[in-house]
């Protein structure tokens, strides 16, 4: 992963030396001697990375190198520090003489010039062991720093080919059950499809129909006989933490007594320690209920209580499945044209390498999504040929394939899935905040940090490397996981290129879990740059004094991610040093309890992007020091439940990209910040307003949202509001027209503001209105003649007394290709199976 190294430290170098910041133009030199070397040195890392796995000597250069970049990154971000120093000095010719600043010049030229000789030394040995080829910028993909928008917005991963029969099969030993527990159980080799077909018959619509409750569970090889109790609670709607078994066994039975229900086990790995017995023990029989199990081992299922009659095994894809499914994906942006011939004698060699394994086909496939060309796909087909000469782990093979493949930007993003534990549901945003904080995500062509994040995940999703777990009705991701073997790989390629931890046992990540080891305290110092949570849904972390000791050796720290935690001080006493990690970029604070207020000390973080503090219920405010952290993009407030507004003068943070659970301020709160200050936020994209009252809007600021141009995605959340003045003074907003998505939550009048029509925001895309008290839509909504909806996506959720006809939306909204109705009761005529209280997907046949 050096390429990735080295392309990340570039990218920012570049931007400082562009910058003329006056503590890195004292070391133009050197710098520019740096990126000199360093772009030579490209031309060799290619070959580099391929050649480490077997010559120790190149792995030995590409180490060394990959620590002297982070060195040298290190003391690029001192000098910028130092730059914003002393811009913020009066008198700069008193700190340019003194002691302090002499001192600092002399040591890092020491430093930058020792670094270079030793680049130079490594680019010379490379010379002798590899072959330049020079090609640096020939990848399509990386061309003058491009990342490449996908043009199929989201891919069905889960996309299943040849398992109709099957999944028919096992829905009828479901149908067919009756007294006592029926176990079922999908069997077979990693990689073979079970959770897939599993995924399929647990989503399907008779299924559901079917079971009064559905229960899904990851098991895996390491966990808690009390976490799958929570996990299934968790299911049902109980979110009890307890660990007492008995207590939560009792309330397992007690929630699904008298129902018929149905609860998967996937990847199960052992019923050794009793575990599984206990838990069956405590179920209660009858109804017709089931569990299916998917395991590796055919002796699980059958301790398990399978009995042989009721044991699939997936069978391996045939040719033409399998060139299906591989079609599927390394097609997936083609929109049905024709196939090149040469292309699909090709892909049909490499299908019938995968011998019919899904996994295996989806990650090649995965590769080929964004290569175009012959020679390319021939390339690839011809080391995939060579590496099964070497291995025989069909399934590794492809996955290592695939992992070679990234483009380097792509690479540091991928290994950050190594820190999270075994079948953990990840936040798509954590994720993409984590890499923008440790400046993994390319700032190049003029992109939004945030939209470039989102390419990055979409980069890894498309190949197949990243699973969704939840997703939006417009297909924006929520959560996800990765496949366990795909954890194999990306556990093993971050030991390789010491991601997390480094060959003498420090640590540069580190995951914050319900207690974080002694053992991993004693092992951080300055090069740590990422401490991230790692609490699943049904854990918290206990923070110590310890951990935030262990912090104030941490100075070169990018990210601190302490979600989901319980602080064993006051927040004050913890958080009061924040400011003394002078190179963070990225806060997060979400969940933290009791977290009431931000501490002063933030003002010192001028590097910081992203503060996260949702779903903090006791934070009543934030400092008005928040005000001068001119380089924040984030900032997200929302489920903030106690916060009384914001404070006057955020409208100066202008490079503001997403502002969530944005409150403005009432007459009552004299230095709050009004709506009116969001005017000058030009490269605002995605906003959410939290809004109560009818005071919180003064009549001067109704139109203050209209001419932000590039917002794209607008919430208005009127959550506990009260007053009869609101809905007329939300009837009077003015938005902007080239809105691309809109939320209505909470609306309060009970019919639609007149301004929501087809006319007023021409550009829109998705529109979702939940909860409330909305009975009919305005008749401005309806548009007219030359006047329809341009909508794709349109979602309606929880509004009990909307009464509308289909015909009338359907007409009104001609390019609608994807509705979403739940806990609408009256919208009877609509398309769907059940549109009232389990809701109901409608997508328009292509």
């Amino acid at each position: 992963m050096v390429d990735a190294v080295v392309g990340v430290f570039l990218d920012k170098l570049i931007n400082a030396l562009a910058s003329e910041r006056r503590k890195v133009i004292e070391f133009r030199d050197e710098f520019e001697n740096m990126k000199s070397q360093l772009y030579l040195l490209q031309s060799f890392l290619k070959d580099a990375e391929k050649s480490k796995r077997k010559d120790h000597i190149v792995r030995a250069l590409v180490d060394g190198l990959r620590e002297l970049i982070h060195d040298a990154e290190d003391i690029l971000a001192d000098c910028q520090l130092q730059a914003s120093k002393q811009k913020q000095t009066s008198d700069k010719w008193l700190v340019y003489v003194s002691p302090l600043e002499l001192a600092f010049r002399m040591k890092t030229g020491n430093r930058l010039r020792d670094i270079n000789r030793k680049i130079a030394s490594i680019k010379d040995d490379m010379r002798t062991y590899l072959t330049s080829t020079l090609v640096t910028s020939t990848n399509s993909e990386e061309a003058n720093g491009n990342v490449e928008r996908w043009s199929s917005s989201f891919f069905d991963m889960t996309q299943i080919v040849g398992l109709e029969d099957d999944a028919n099969k096992i829905k009828r030993w479901l149908f067919q059950a009756r007294d006592g527990l029926t176990a079922i159980g999908i069997v077979g080799m990693g990689g073979l499809g079970k959770t897939t077909a599993a995924q399929k018959i647990f989503n399907d619509r008779q299924v559901e129909d079917h079971f009064e409750k559905r229960v899904w569970v990851s098991v895996s090889q390491k966990f808690k006989e009390e976490d799958i109790m929570r996990i299934i609670l968790k299911n049902l709607g109980d979110a009890s933490i307890g660990t007492d078994r008995g207590e939560l066994l009792r309330k397992i039975h007690q929630y699904l007594s008298g129902k018929s229900y149905l609860i998967v086990f996937d990847d199960v790995w052992s019923v050794d320690n009793g575990w599984w017995s206990r838990l069956s023990d405590g179920l209660p029989k009858g109804n017709g209920s089931s569990v299916i199990i998917t395991t590796r081992n055919r002796q699980v299922a059958t301790k398990m209580g399978v009995v042989d009659q009721r044991i699939h095994q997936p069978k391996v894809l045939t040719m033409e499945e399998g060139w299906s499914l591989f079609c599927k994906i390394a097609f997936a942006g083609s929109g049905g044209r024709h196939i090149d011939t040469r292309l699909e004698t090709i892909g049909r060699e490499i299908v019938e390498k995968c011998d019919g394994l899904p996994l295996a086909i989806k990650a090649v496939g995965g590769i080929m999504v964004c290569k175009s060309s012959i020679s390319e796909w021939r390339r690839i087909a011809d080391n995939f040929n060579e590496e099964l000469s070497k291995n025989t782990d069909l399934v590794m093979v492809s996955l290592q394939l695939s992992y070679d493949e990234l483009p380097s930007y792509l690479k540091p993003c991928f290994l950050c899935f190594s820190i999270f534990p075994e079948d953990c549901v990840m936040l798509k945003d954590q994720l993409i905040r984590w890499w923008i904080g440790e400046g993994f995500v390319p700032s190049k062509n003029g992109k939004l940090a945030v939209d470039t994040g989102e390419d990055c995940f979409l980069g890894l999703m498309n190949r197949c490397l990243v699973e969704v777990v939840d997703m939006s009705y417009n297909g924006r991701v929520y959560t996800c996981k990765i496949h366990d073997m795909v954890r194999d790989l990306v556990m093993q390629m971050a030991k390789e290129e010491a991601f997390c931890v480094l060959k003498d046992g420090c640590c540069r990540r580190l995951s914050l879990t319900s207690y974080i080891e002694e053992n991993n305290i004693n092992k951080v110092d300055l090069r740590l740059r990422a401490l991230v949570s790692t609490a699943s849904m049904n854990e918290v972390n206990k923070i110590s004094p310890d951990v935030f000791e262990m912090l104030s050796k941490s100075r070169n720290l990018r990210v601190l991610d302490i979600s989901e935690s319980i602080m064993e001080a006051h927040d004050k006493d913890l958080l009061s040093d924040v400011g003394s990690i002078p190179h963070l970029a990225c806060l997060t604070l979400r969940n933290v309890h009791p977290l009431t207020q931000v501490p002063p000390s933030i003002k010192k973080l001028g590097n910081l992007r992203i503060l996260d503090l949702s779903f903090c219920h006791n934070l009543k405010r934030l400092p008005s020091c928040i005000t001068i952290l001119e380089n924040l993009i984030v900032l997200d407030m929302s489920c903030c439940g106690s916060l009384q507004c914001m404070p006057r003068g955020l409208g100066k943070l202008s490079n503001l990209q997403v502002l969530l659970g944005f409150k403005p301020s009432s007459p009552s709160c004299q230095d709050g910040c009004c709506l009116a200050e969001l005017r000058s936020l030009s490269m605002l994209k995605t906003l959410e307003l939290r809004i109560t009252q009818a005071e919180e809007i003064a009549d001067d600021e109704l139109n203050a949202l209209q001419d932000l141009e590039g917002l794209q995605h607008l919430i208005i959340n009127c959550f506990n509001s009260y007053g009869p003045d609101l809905v007329e003074k939300l009837n009077r907003l003015s938005l902007p027209r080239r809105l691309h998505e809109l939320s209505l939550k909470f609306f309060p009048g009970d019919r639609s503001p007149a301004w929501l029509n087809p006319m007023s925001l021409a550009e829109l895309d998705y529109l979702s209105i939940s909860n409330g008290n909305l009975s009919q839509m305005h008749p401005s909504f309806w548009g007219a003649e030359r006047f329809t909806w341009g909508l794709q996506g349109l979602m309606l959720e929880s509004l009990a007394e909307l009464e509308v006809e289909w015909e009338k939306v359907h007409q009104a909204m001609p390019s609608l290709r994807m509705l979403c109705v739940r806990w609408c009761p009256n919208l009877e005529t609509f398309p769907l199976d059940d549109v009232g209280f389990k809701g109901g997907m409608w997508r328009k046949e292509e």
